[in-house]
C-alpha cells in the first residue's frame, strides 16, 4: 500500500510579453513540474529522546532541501516535521520507548515535491546515563553495588529492584545478574553504540560477566527490557560505566534501525 505524504507544489504559469513586440501576442511559459528523485539509504540513530536520520545527497541541479517526516505507523498517516538543506536532521522531544517511523522526501526550487523515501525506517528512543559509579558488593552499606535500569538509580545489591551488582571474587571483577530471571552477556571490545541490537542467544549461564575496561555488555531484566552498559573504568573498589535502556518491553532495540524482527518474550 502506497504511502500517503503531502505534495507541495509552488509556481505559477507566468505570462511574458517579448521584448518590442505586441502586448496583445503574449508568449506563455510553462512552470517546472518534474519532481526530483526521492532520498535513499535513509537510516536512523536512536537517542534519549531523539532520533538522528541521515541519507544520500540528491544529485539534482534544482534540488532546494529535503522535508522530514514522521508516523505512528509504516502506512502512515505521514505528517511533515521540518525542512533541510542538509543530508542529517535530528528530531527532538520524541517519548521514549514509543516506536515512531520516519521517511524523508526532497523538493526543488520550484516547489516539486518527490515521492518518500522507500527505506522501512522505525525507531524507538531510550533513556541513557553516564559516570554511573558502584562499590563492590563486600563494601555494602557504605556504599551500592548494584544498579536499577528501570529506575536508572544504583541500589542495593539486596534491593527487589536492582538487576545487576558488582562484586569482586579473588582477582575477579565481576557484573553479577540479580536473579535467575535477568541474563548478562559480554560484547567484548566494542563502543557502546556499536551494541545495536540485544542478541537471542549467547547469554552467561552463570548470570555473571568478567568486567574489562573498553568492553560493553548487555542486559536482558526479569521484567523483559534490554539494557547495555560500557566499563570505563574499574579496580577491585569501584566500576564506573555508561548506559543506556530500552523502556519498550520486549524490543531488543538499543540504539539504530534493524529490519524487522519478532519481539523476544521472557
Amino acid at each position: 500500500m502506497p504511502r500517503s505524504r503531502f505534495l507541495f507544489l509552488a509556481g505559477a504559469l507566468v505570462v511574458l510579453a517579448l521584448a518590442g513586440c505586441d502586448t496583445n501576442d503574449p508568449v506563455a511559459v510553462s512552470r517546472d513540474t518534474t519532481p526530483p528523485v526521492k532520498p535513499q539509504a535513509l537510516y536512523s540513530v536512536t537517542g534519549d529522546g531523539t532520533v538522528t536520520l541521515y541519507w544520500v545527497k540528491n544529485t539534482d541541479e534544482d534540488l532546494a532541501g529535503y522535508r522530514v517526516y514522521i508516523a505512528p505507523a509504516y502506512n502512515g498517516p505521514y505528517n511533515p516535521l521540518n525542512t533541510t538543506s542538509n543530508t542529517t536532521y535530528t528530531v527532538n522531544g520524541l517519548t521514549n520507548g514509543v516506536t515512531q517511523y520516519f521517511a524523508v522526501a526532497a523538493y526543488d526550487v520550484a516547489g516539486n515535491e518527490s515521492d518518500l523515501s522507500v527505506e522501512n525506517v522505525y525507531d524507538t528512543p531510550r533513556p541513557a546515563g553516564t559516570n554511573v559509579n558502584l562499590v563492590p558488593l563486600a563494601q555494602e552499606p557504605t556504599g551500592t553495588s548494584g544498579f536499577d535500569f528501570a529506575a536508572h538509580a544504583a541500589r542495593l545489591s539486596s534491593d527487589p529492584a536492582t538487576d545487576v551488582y558488582f562484586a569482586v571474587e579473588g582477582n575477579t571483577r565481576l557484573m553479577i545478574a540479580k536473579d535467575a530471571t535477568t541474563d548478562i552477556q559480554d560484547a567484548g571490545f566494542h563502543p557502546l553504540d556499536d551494541l545495536d541490537w540485544a542478541p537471542d542467544e549467547g547469554w552467561s549461564p552463570t548470570g555473571t560477566a568478567e568486567l574489562v575496561v573498553g568492553h560493553s555488555y548487555y542486559v536482558w531484566t526479569r521484567t523483559n527490557h534490554y539494557a547495555k552498559f560500557i566499563v570505563t573504568a574499574l579496580s577491585d573498589t569501584q566500576v564506573r560505566f555508561d548506559w543506556a535502556y530500552q523502556v519498550d518491553a520486549g524490543n531488543p532495540q538499543l540504539l539504530k534501525t534493524h529490519p524487522r524482527a519478532p519481539l523476544a518474550t521472557k
